[in-house]
């Protein structure tokens, strides 16, 4: 038999680990989890487990994004595509999709956990939280586009409507939790349906924008990442075509909108999200948006038109191509073209600054050398 490569061994034991690790999350649960459990059902050392994962949480949140690919590669079919539905018919896509993880009657209360992609009790320290409220906006904003795609008498944002429909989710996934049993799934989805109807009066106005600095016009050298995938599309992004590049923490994650609603008419909006903590902060990125990205395609098909692109930025190369830092509170943006940064902005605000800013090489004098 042919010797293993030192990749094909490190896949296996990683495959191992996950495979030890979802009978002991499915058994215990996250808080009665251990480490030198997981590591005995897969017949290896503790060192083996945590050269892989270097946190139980770490671990579980690994669990959670292998149950989101698994699922997503099952290749369920779409209700259709965005511009083929109502809104109301898109929202009632979206809350099927969501709620297909809700556990099984005969499901344990650890393993409907596992099974619903529970975070409950996961992240109860600060950077947890603000991370998980960046994340929840970040997943309100992503569900609006999707609706503001679908048909409808007149074009409006859906940011407020998105909110109420996942509030109303997310009741559904706890109480499946808590209180199984409780109330039916199917009127679930039949109220997300009748909330299309609801006037929310959104409107998009908010207060700081008109006091967001300009941004500041350069001609700097752009030296970005060959390329990365878009966390929405999975198709590959390059960032020598142009346009408005944003780099968020996760605390600034509510920025994204101000570049989207900024940008101009078809222009490209590519949102990179960093971190300090990869391990676990950026894991939990990733599974929010694959576990949020999963149900919009299920719903809208795989060809999501959203006006965005999301990266994620785990080494940091786009933000330090741009000149950005990586803490929670990082929000920097900058436009490209021709090849050139020609505006800069860095703060709060820095997002809409970019979008804003002029699309000549010159900025404000008009001269377009591009």
């Amino acid at each position: 038999m042919a010797r293993l490569t030192r990749a094909q061994q490190q896949a296996r034991t990683r495959a191992a680990v996950l495979a030890a690790a979802v009978e002991e999350f499915t058994e215990h649960g996250f808080a009665g989890a251990r480490v030198d459990r997981v590591a005995d059902r897969a017949e290896l050392t503790r060192g083996a487990v945590y050269s892989n994962f270097p946190s139980k949480r770490a671990l579980y949140l690994a669990v959670l994004l292998d149950s989101v690919e698994r699922t997503a590669a099952s290749g369920a079919p779409a209700a259709g595509t965005a511009g083929d539905l109502d809104l109301a018919e898109g929202a009632e896509a979206f809350a099927r999709a969501w709620l297909e993880r809700l556990p099984l009657t005969g499901d344990t209360s650890d393993a409907g956990k596992l099974r619903s992609r529970s975070l409950t009790g996961v992240f109860d320290d600060e950077p947890g939280r603000t991370a998980m409220a960046g994340l929840a906006g970040l997943d309100g904003l992503l569900v609006a586009l999707a609706l503001e795609s679908c048909r409808a008498p007149a074009a409006s944002r859906r940011v407020r409507l998105a909110e109420v429909i996942l509030t109303l989710l997310h009741g559904a996934g706890h109480l499946a939790e808590t209180a199984p049993g409780f109330g039916d799934p199917f009127e679930v989805v039949r109220a997300c349906r009748r909330l299309a109807e609801l006037d929310t009066g959104d409107a998009w106005d908010p207060p700081h924008l008109p006091y967001v600095a300009a941004p500041h016009s350069c001609r700097d050298a752009w030296t970005p990442p060959d390329e990365a995938t878009d966390a929405i599309t999975g198709r590959p992004v390059r960032f020598d075509d142009g346009g408005v590049i944003v780099v968020l923490g996760t605390g600034r994650l509510g920025a994204a909108e101000e570049a989207v609603r900024a940008a101009r008419p078809g222009e490209p909006v590519i949102v990179a999200l960093v971190t300090d903590d990869p391990a676990e902060i950026g894991a939990l990125v990733r599974l929010r948006v694959a576990d949020l990205v999963l149900c919009l395609r299920r719903a809208f098909g795989t060809a999501i038109g959203l006006p965005l692109r999301l990266v994620h930025d785990d080494r940091a190369a786009l933000a330090a191509a741009v000149g950005a830092g990586t803490s929670e509170s990082t929000e920097a943006a900058v436009r490209v073209r021709g090849g050139r940064i020609i505006a800069r902005a860095l703060g709060r605000g820095a997002a809409h600054a970019a979008a804003t800013a002029p699309t000549s090489v010159e900025g404000s004098t008009g001269t377009d050398e591009a």
